[in-house]
């Protein structure tokens, strides 16, 4: 009887292990597919509309354009991405107070991840 009963208790701490191991797993897809899916629509958008007046405007540009963007969400968390895309704008406004956003070390670093994602994008979706 307490064989039985040890043997019971065994495969009770089994299946609530498994069952533990499955949220955390779950719990580990929805963080990567939230990190993943951390753009905004209208980001995503709008780099997709500047993509296709670079590239075309036909429905090849949009699915290579689509894809360049979710590679670089793969790549860039939004908030880097952000910077990236303020340090950029700031970078082309002239005037003495922005040319420090053409020189600084950080803002150079954080374009520079962008480009380096923009160019992994392209090589697999151009």
């Amino acid at each position: 009887m307490m064989r039985g009963l040890s043997f019971a208790a065994a495969i009770g701490l089994v299946s609530t292990l498994a069952a533990g191991s499955a949220i955390a797993q779950d719990a580990g897809v929805r963080a990567m597919a939230d990190r993943l899916n951390d753009y905004p629509t209208a980001a995503r958008a709008d780099y997709v509309f500047g993509c296709m007046a670079a590239n075309g405007q036909d429905q090849k540009s949009l699915r290579n354009c689509s894809c360049s963007i979710d590679v670089i969400a793969s790549i860039l968390p939004y908030e880097k991405y952000e910077e990236a895309e303020t340090v950029l704008s700031l970078q082309q406004a002239s005037g003495e107070r922005m040319s420090a956003f053409k020189t600084m070390n950080m803002a150079t670093t954080i374009v520079a991840d962008l480009r380096r994602a923009q160019a992994e994008a392209e090589m697999l979706c151009f």
